[in-house]
């Protein structure tokens, strides 16, 4: 009696571990990068990773929570619950004021979906490791530039300090883009203390949008000579048009809808033109001059039916960096079809087919194997 009790026993616990296993690859197949090497970053280094996670079942997927192995490592997630298609990203935030060293962390995704009436739970691990250096520190700890008026020059400062070698120097600082100017200047030098000045200036050329770069200072360190420093912020466009995107809805084959564009500036300029990638939009605005036009938007459904996506470009007398662009969406519907008896067995076959892009390999099967 003890023997079959132990191998029931043992053979439970493989099923559930087996069917465990099962559930952590697809879980896997959600992320999109699974490891994260920072490398070696100065002390006070603002060090972020963020993995991106994106739902390709059926079913909607709640992340319930984040934990990380290390307290070198916080971890969080901005979105909760992830319908098909939809993509959240954990960030991994490397704590490099309250730690130096070699460390890495083990950062774990708790989540659950729906199936059949019960929710079923599985978990997620990605990696991040890194050398954090105590003889080099940033102040402030990354750059940036936050609601930058496209065309307006600024720049930012970050003092690198060093402490140990007395010949340590840094030799050149690569990977700033066409957008960005820097300037490195050698503040101090005594005693084995070193310390920089690296001006970071965004030039009246930076394009409009969010940006996230890395610059790298490169040292005379033959060990670790590359050292890091981020740069990012978001230039706000001279430009700006609402809403964005513009969504016409649902239009009968054959029929208009009309809809109606704001388009803001941080002083008064005219519109030149207003292109569209599809002749049956149409766009009609005034002559003036002014901080903010009115742009009517007409579109002639007279075409297959189907989904419908528009560019729209618009040029203004500031010139050619600033401009505006969004996109139009519809979908053309065709006349309106009597619905017809149709048993439940044909309704599901088209319920299926309309999924056919989705993976049958949903969170909810993957529990039921």
């Amino acid at each position: 009696m003890r023997i079959r009790f132990y191998t029931f026993a043992t053979a439970l616990c493989v099923s559930a571990f087996a069917n465990s296993c099962f559930a952590e690859a697809w879980v896997t197949k959600m992320f999109g990068e699974t490891k994260h090497d920072f490398g070696t970053v100065a002390r006070g280094s603002d060090t972020v990773f963020k993995f991106p996670i994106k739902n390709i079942y059926k079913q909607d997927v709640e992340l319930l929570s984040v934990s990380s192995s290390c307290g070198c490592t916080s971890p969080s997630i901005e979105k909760k619950v992830l319908k098909t298609g939809q993509t959240a990203h954990l960030t991994a935030v490397f704590n490099t004021r309250t730690f130096t060293g070699i460390h890495g962390a083990t950062l774990t995704v708790k989540m659950r979906w729906m199936d059949e009436g019960k929710w079923r739970n599985a978990e997620g691990q990605v990696r991040v490791d890194g050398n954090i250096r105590s003889d080099i520190v940033f102040t402030p700890g990354a750059v940036k530039f936050e609601g930058v008026d496209q065309g307006s020059p600024t720049e930012q400062k970050v003092t690198v300090s060093y402490s140990g070698r007395s010949d340590w120097k840094v030799v050149d600082v690569r990977g700033a883009s066409d957008a960005l100017e820097v300037e490195l200047t050698q503040t101090q030098k005594y005693s084995g203390r070193v310390s920089y000045e690296l001006l970071v200036r965004l030039k009246p050329s930076a394009t409009a949008g969010y940006f996230n770069e890395q610059l790298v200072l490169v040292t005379n360190d033959q060990e670790n000579p590359r050292v890091p420093i981020y740069v990012s912020g978001r230039v706000v466009p001279q430009i700006s048009v609402l809403p964005e995107p513009l969504m016409l809805g649902s239009v009968s084959r054959g029929q208009q809808v009309a809809k109606k564009l704001v388009v803001k500036g941080k002083k008064p300029f005219k519109i030149l033109e207003i292109t569209s990638g599809d002749a049956a939009l149409k766009c009609k605005t005034d002559e003036a001059s002014s901080d903010k036009h009115i742009v009517d938007v007409v579109f002639d459904a007279n075409r297959e039916a189907g989904d419908v996506k528009i560019p729209i470009s618009i040029t203004t007398d500031l010139g050619d960096k600033f401009t505006a662009s969004i996109t139009a969406y519809a979908t053309v519907v065709g006349d309106p079809v009597q619905p017809t008896a149709k048993d439940s067995s044909s309704a599901k076959a088209e319920s299926d087919a309309g999924t056919a892009g989705v993976p049958n390999s949903t969170p909810g099967s993957v529990a039921r194997q």
